[in-house]
């Protein structure tokens, strides 16, 4: 078995070692004085950290009946399945390319809009293909489609080829469509606060996180859910804004065009998400636009830019 890990400390903590046991890791701490465990918590990956991070708040014990009776507090079976935690660590010593789902939204028996001759779901095939021809070819993605054929994939089916791929970012390519034909201009969409709580419905608490191996840290569980997904969203409208930054010299926007709403697709807790309404479908000029390879492209390519931005210099967004 590895040898422990060890450092010294300040403050109450005078030194700590971590050792491998089967199924987790045995954290020893000790300390200067008598202490009690104020809290602790589960951080999620993010914010320059490649893993999870185990946060103690440690302080002086009030009286003898707070304070452990010994130096040394043991906090134990700090378990990281494989399948949870330590998947991205484990992908990243043999892949270091981001993970990109492109969800060419519709397909099959569901052929979305109708504008002209033109059903959605061939114009969304045909713009994620070229999208994902070009991330490809920086060498820099590995990317993953929810359907690379005229096929029907169910909503909930895309958010879990999204979340098993462990992706770093999910984009759904959709074609607008409304009774006003005069009406154009494309929309980015990321998931509202009041639909936050469905995404609870894909996955289990208890199974889906680190498990530290107590009943009682289930209350953990769902901290580190929480955070996850405050990151996740907050990670959404940061790159929803960079996208927007970059189609509008190729697309004209809507006037509200960042928009926030319970869709399926955006429902993955842990996958920055966006929804892209490239234009109306049932408006004559987005119609041509998004029919014409040569146009459609220079629209693949703004949001290809876009996803260079967003991942240029690891971008960092503050879980407020």
């Amino acid at each position: 078995m590895a040898e422990p890990l060890r450092g010294g400390g300040q403050g109450l903590v005078k030194a700590w070692s971590a050792a491998p046991r089967p199924g987790g890791v045995r954290l020893t701490v000790e300390t200067s004085e008598s202490v009690r465990v104020q809290r602790r918590f589960l951080l999620p990956p993010g914010e320059g950290a490649p893993g999870f991070r185990y946060v103690i708040d440690l302080a002086p014990a009030a009286s003898r009946t707070d304070s452990t009776d010994v130096a040394k507090a043991q906090l134990t079976s700090l378990k990281a399945p494989a399948s949870t935690s330590s998947r991205k660590a484990t992908r990243a010593r043999t892949d270091s390319r981001r993970i990109i789902v492109i969800d060419a939204g519709h397909g099959g028996r569901d052929p979305g809009a109708l504008g002209g001759d033109q059903h959605e779901k061939d114009i969304t095939l045909a713009a994620a293909r070229s999208l994902r021809d070009r991330l490809e070819r920086t060498g820099r993605y590995r990317v993953v489609m929810t359907r690379d054929r005229d096929v029907y994939v169910s909503l909930e089916a895309r958010v879990q080829i999204a979340r098993k791929a462990n992706a770093d970012l999910f984009i759904s390519l959709h074609a607008d469509a409304g009774r006003d034909e005069s009406v154009r201009g494309a929309s980015v969409y990321t998931l509202s606060e009041q639909a936050v709580g469905r995404s609870a419905r894909l996955v289990t608490r208890d199974d889906w996180f680190m498990k530290t191996g107590h009943h009682s840290d289930q209350s953990v569980s769902g901290i580190l859910f929480d955070l996850t997904q405050r990151a996740t969203k907050n990670r959404s409208a940061t790159f929803a804004r960079i996208l927007l930054d970059e189609i509008e010299d190729e697309q004209a926007l809507l006037r509200r065009s960042h928009r926030e709403a319970g869709l399926a697709v955006l429902l993955a807790p842990d996958v920055p998400a966006v929804l892209l309404e490239m234009g109306f479908i049932t408006n004559p000029d987005d119609q041509a636009f998004l029919a014409d390879p040569a146009s459609r492209n220079r629209l693949v390519g703004a949001v290809a830019s876009a996803i260079e931005t967003y991942f240029r210099g690891d971008v960092r967004v503050a879980s407020r």
